[in-house]
């Protein structure tokens, strides 16, 4: 239950919500009844799900942008926007940045990148970060 609780919870924060879900899983990991390289898969999985779902807002963009549900920031798009045009698909190596990383998935999509580019780019900052955390929980 706990590690579908984690992958709801990065899911969620895999969109536009901006909290940081390092925090959440740090804390599984240090509760330690867990299996931690199965927490690192699943809040894997739902951020990188969470992008994905930022992605295809960003494809939709023209059916999204006047409904009042949309939680778009105007600023932090067109400043997403100005990254993925400079650095096109290593910004979104960056993906995982909060208040930024969602935006800058939501750009890819407005873009309409290549959506399987796309997975493999989000997918690389996402794990890399959550890799970073479990590394540093096995060494202390």
């Amino acid at each position: 239950m706990i590690y579908l609780s984690l992958f709801i919870f990065c899911l969620s924060l895999g969109t536009f919500f901006p909290f940081a879900s390092e925090t959440y899983l740090s804390t599984l990991f240090l509760s330690e009844k867990y299996n931690n390289f199965i927490l690192l898969i699943f809040a894997s999985l739902g951020n990188i799900l969470g992008s994905l779902i930022s992605w295809i807002f960003g494809y939709f963009i023209n059916y999204f942008m006047n409904k009042s549900w949309f939680p778009v920031n105007k600023y932090l798009l067109q400043k997403a926007t100005s990254i993925f045009k400079k650095y096109g698909k290593w910004s979104l190596l960056l993906s995982w940045v909060p208040f930024i990383g969602d935006p800058i998935a939501f750009a890819a999509g407005t873009f309409r990148y290549n959506v399987l580019f796309f997975l493999i780019f989000v997918s690389i900052g996402k794990v890399a970060r959550y890799l970073f955390i479990y590394i540093y929980f096995l060494i202390y």
